[in-house]
């Protein structure tokens, strides 16, 4: 897909913003184990970026995923994982339902805050006992009068210690697993203060990600509204599949920058390190290897763009989505590491940044789905697999 001058003005503004107000800062968020969700967003809404890819009519731009896909790949510039992920899931992974199927009054109470930046949200999916396998969440939303009542847990929620809404995927009726779920918006916060029933067991600390908050949450008979589900009933386990497709095309598409920029640093490092009477990149295996990678990574750009341009024709992209996503995690890895050996004991020390991008990649090959969902898809795609009886 050839980038216009808009995708580059985008991408430009997004970039000043990283250098400004962000990239400064990330050393101190990282040491903190979080950052200031509000207060970035609340700029980043201002921009008009939080919104590139939503209705015009909620103070969204209307543009087509393209453009979503130009930001993610600019947040790549920003030197942890952590803020990236958290914008990402504001922008791609807990707003594209409710954008697309969310009532008129669940757009204006929950969608225009959030492209504006006044609000944060966050994506519950994964329990403790749910994570790659979707269907087998445990959370439940019994009917009382108009209301839900929500009882269950989410577990490694992104954003869940300062959000103040939630998009939940929980069990609205008996039935097959696939068939009985409904995605809902929870109000999880206000004025600061979570809301009756609901708890933050903990701040869940990590590898990697460090600057990013993630949470387990409980939410014990918890009354929500029924107008507050997205869509119809029973719909919510289709509707999530559809997001995880923007969500796989972001995870994509954010590390290609990144990725690039881990190459280029330990080039220029390779270019300085003198030893045995030259330099690191004299040493035609190091050479040889960083071509490789760098190899790779072109290779993860092409299909990620293709499979976006797909997307926006309006072609269902599951099978490229999930290729693009496995070979993204498994880069996020090979990348890293190898060039990790290079930076030899600069490379293991905890401020160096490849050293972070190491931990804070490895991540990728899990979360969004594992690899080996992203293999099961894509062999299902092929027709060489069969899903599992139930």
């Amino acid at each position: 897909m050839q980038l216009t001058h808009e995708h580059r003005e985008i991408q430009k503004t997004l970039k000043r913003f990283i250098d400004e107000e962000i990239n400064p800062h990330v050393d101190e968020w990282e040491a903190a184990e979080i950052f200031p969700t509000h207060e970035v967003f609340k700029q980043l809404g201002k921009l008009g970026l939080l919104g590139l890819t939503k209705p015009e009519e909620y103070g969204g731009a209307g543009l087509d995923y393209s453009y979503g896909m130009a930001m993610a790949e600019t947040l790549g510039h920003i030197h942890c994982g952590g803020v990236p992920m958290a914008i990402g899931v504001q922008t791609d992974m807990c707003t594209p339902a409710l954008a697309r199927y969310g009532s008129d009054e669940l757009k204006r109470q929950f969608l225009a805050p959030a492209i504006a930046g006044d609000t944060v949200g966050c994506i519950g999916v994964s329990e403790p006992g749910a994570g790659s396998d979707v269907s087998a969440i445990k959370s439940v939303a019994r009917k009382d009068g108009d209301d839900y009542v929500i009882t269950g847990q989410k577990m490694w929620i992104t954003n869940s210690l300062q959000a103040d809404w939630m998009c939940m995927l929980v069990n609205t009726s008996d039935g097959p697993p696939h068939k009985n779920k409904s995605l809902v918006m929870v109000p999880l916060r206000e004025g600061g203060r979570l809301l009756p029933g609901i708890e933050v067991a903990g701040k869940i600390r990590k590898i990697g990600m460090d600057s990013s908050d993630t949470g387990l949450l409980y939410f014990d008979e918890v009354r929500v509204p029924q107008r507050y589900r997205i869509g119809a009933e029973g719909q919510g386990f289709i509707y999530q599949m559809q997001q995880f497709q923007e969500e796989r095309l972001w995870c994509a598409a954010s590390c290609l920058e990144s990725l690039t920029n881990c190459i280029d640093w330990t080039v220029e490092w390779a270019q300085e390190r003198n030893l045995f009477g030259a330099t690191l990149a004299d040493q035609q295996w190091v050479q040889f290897k960083l071509a490789e990678v760098k190899t790779e990574v072109e290779c993860l750009r092409a299909l990620t763009w293709r499979a976006g341009e797909l997307y926006v024709s309006g072609q269902d992209v599951l099978e490229l989505a999930s290729m693009a996503k496995l070979k993204a995690g498994r880069l996020n890895r090979l990348v890293t590491d190898t060039c990790l050996q290079f930076w030899g004991g600069m490379g293991f020390t905890l401020e160096n940044k490849v050293a972070r991008m190491y931990r804070d990649g490895r991540l990728g090959s899990i979360g969004g789905g594992a690899d080996e969902v992203m293999l099961g898809i894509i062999a299902r795609a092929m027709g060489i697999a069969k899903r599992p009886p139930r």
